[in-house]
């Protein structure tokens, strides 16, 4: 079974991404990746609590990545490998217009 990434941001831009089974990221790995992209790009909770949700970091770093990162092959990958590693589902779809992240 192949696992999926889809990613949909405003102006109908949307990317598909096939997770490389073959060097998969550790959980470890996956969230000090989306860590740092989150600081990299100066995301905000998106809960008045500041309690950052899994999927509302994935949702923030998603939407706050220029969309030409989605075109370079090695952050896609990376992205695409830390999204799969930390909400561990086979088919997973980001959808920035919307605010959800759906399985």
């Amino acid at each position: 079974m192949r696992n999926q990434v889809f990613v949909v941001l405003p102006k109908k831009l949307e990317f598909q991404f096939t997770v490389d089974a073959t060097s998969p990221m550790s959980r470890e790995e996956a969230r000090a990746w989306l860590d740092a992209q989150f600081i990299a790009f100066e995301c905000e909770p998106l809960r008045a609590s500041g309690k950052v949700l899994t999927a509302d970091k994935v949702l923030r770093v998603t939407e706050g990545a220029d969309p030409a990162l989605f075109s370079d092959e090695k952050w896609a990958a990376d992205y695409a490998n830390a999204v799969h590693a930390m909400l561990d589902k086979p088919t997973i779809r980001v959808d920035v217009p919307a605010m959800a992240v759906t399985y």
